[in-house]
């Protein structure tokens, strides 16, 4: 994608307007002729970042391939809001897998289309972080090992959301869910477990890993347009707000995700062969506390009383977050 110089007149503020870009250089999504890859009328809650999110990575793998697509979907939120049966809000070739096979039949379906000379043809697997960070991650990482020619895509909310809001191996520390009360003296969600699945991906040396949030669109989209330029093995994970799950405001999903990033809780980077190649820097950083008191999932740490102890904890995970991956600086 080529790149053209703007001035930007918006001083002191961190908006750019598309009206400023010439329309080849616009988003996918403020495009004519976008994909909508996910059209009006399914059953997402209001401000669901995973189906904005999807929508944005659909739409501009679609854009990126001039339409020639399959989707692999795992069963979860993205799932089942999206086709109540007989109805279905996808506008694109797409399959329904179970919880935790997604990778699996996307490996099957690169590795049957490659059968028939169709290598035109580009495969996308997706799924919550509860299908590919817990019950689908052996499945994902055969993908990886054997390097199938697959991008997957993991729209992560943290928690397993369509089944009642229980922990998974993506909820944070002190987060409370159905499972991980905020009762007893560290309460919430404990310390020490869970997985970086991304780190995870880069430890198996694919092509490309990166990470995204729903909330930074042009660079979502780049990363998916870059994805679709490789061969191989390819996963991209994107945090997604869950309004219902967090505990959120529905028009405050785009806020949380930048917030996320901005704390340093969420490090956005890309990585080739288990490398990291670049970052995206924190332009203002923000205390954590920025990001959890909006959410009624981390509640409890400041009523009755403050926990500045596990506050700390927390603001020590994102401070190491900016030096390990060196997210201070300018652009």
């Amino acid at each position: 994608m080529t790149v053209q110089r703007v001035k930007f007149y918006q001083t002191g503020s961190f908006a750019v307007g598309n009206r400023l870009l010439d329309p080849a250089q616009r988003s996918t999504q403020a495009r004519m002729d976008r994909a909508n890859s996910i059209t009006s009328g399914h059953r997402a809650c209001q401000g669901c970042g995973e189906a904005l999110a999807a929508r944005y990575v659909l739409d501009a793998a679609s854009r990126a391939t001039d339409g020639q697509l399959v989707v692999v979907n795992a069963t979860g939120c993205l799932e089942v809001f999206s086709t109540p049966y007989p109805e279905s809000a996808w506008r694109v070739p797409w399959l329904h897998s179970l919880f935790g096979n997604a990778p699996a039949v996307a490996s099957g379906v690169a590795a049957a289309l490659r059968a028939r000379g169709r290598t035109e043809i580009r495969v996308i697997g997706q799924g919550g972080d509860g299908g590919t960070v817990d019950i689908g991650f052996g499945a994902l990482s055969g993908m990886f090992e054997r390097n199938d020619d697959v991008l997957y895509v993991c729209y992560d909310n943290q928690a397993y959301m369509n089944t009642g809001v229980q922990r998974s191996g993506a909820t944070p520390p002190a987060a409370r869910t159905a499972t991980t009360p905020a009762v007893g003296p560290q309460p919430g969600n404990t310390f020490g477990q869970g997985k970086s699945a991304p780190l995870v991906a880069m430890a198996h040396e694919i092509p490309y890993v990166a990470t995204a949030t729903v909330a930074g669109l042009r660079d979502l989209e780049a990363k998916v347009f870059r994805a679709m330029q490789l061969r191989g093995a390819r996963y991209l994970h994107v945090l997604v707000p869950c309004p219902l799950g967090w505990g959120s405001g529905t028009g405050e999903t785009i806020r949380l995700g930048r917030l996320a990033v901005e704390t340093g809780l969420f490090p956005v980077f890309e990585a080739e062969r288990g490398e990291v190649v670049a970052v995206t820097p924190i332009r203002r950083r923000l205390p954590v506390e920025e990001y959890l008191r909006p959410q009624r999932r981390y509640a409890h740490l400041f009523d009755p009383a403050v926990r500045s102890d596990v506050i700390e904890r927390l603001q020590a995970m994102a401070d190491r977050n900016v030096r390990r991956f060196h997210l201070e600086g300018k652009r």
